[in-house]
């Protein structure tokens, strides 16, 4: 994608790279995009690098991803559909979503509590993108019907290895051997 500017339509949450500190961008704001990947954008706002999930690209005057789930029959969290809010969270440097990746270890849902409890990891413990990765999971597990609360533990044991992804994902990257 080449660079190009937009303005702000209205304020738009972001977070800051690589930390994951919540900012917003105040509307009539000039940013420049400088990256598009699995429906999420980088911009430069402000001199700093910040993230705008693909769900709120609409503030960007951009076309915003939709994530929408049926509604829910009763009260229960359905895990399937914290599944399928992972698979739309996808590594800012790799065009490959973290399920796909073999990034997420467990999912354990709470329903009394309404939580979800989530282990995941890094392709590298030193990834500096990793607050922003935790912070993409929670925000887009919170959107499924009935999750109040989303604990994201980043953990390294075991490392992952590449034999992690799935085939598909290793087919799409050429890591498929």
């Amino acid at each position: 994608m080449e660079r190009r500017m937009v303005v702000a339509q209205a304020d738009c949450p972001a977070r800051r790279v690589p930390d994951g500190t919540p900012v917003t961008i105040p509307r009539d704001t000039f940013v420049t995009i400088t990256q598009a990947l699995g429906g999420n954008y980088t911009v430069t706002f402000n001199g700093q690098m910040v993230r705008v999930d693909g769900t709120d690209a609409a503030h960007l005057g951009l076309e915003a991803e939709t994530l929408s789930f049926p509604a829910p029959e009763n009260d229960d969290i359905q895990e399937e559909q914290v599944w399928t809010a992972l698979k739309t969270v996808f590594d800012p440097e790799i065009p490959v979503d973290l399920v796909n990746l073999g990034l997420i270890y467990r999912v354990e849902v709470d329903q009394a509590t309404h939580s979800v409890l989530i282990d995941m990891t890094l392709t590298a413990p030193a990834c500096g993108m990793g607050p922003v990765l935790v912070g993409d999971v929670e925000y887009r597990v919170r959107r499924v019907p009935n999750v109040q609360r989303v604990k994201v533990n980043l953990v390294f044991d075991p490392p992952w290895r590449r034999d992690m992804m799935s085939e598909e994902a290793q087919l799409e990257t050429g890591m498929f051997f």
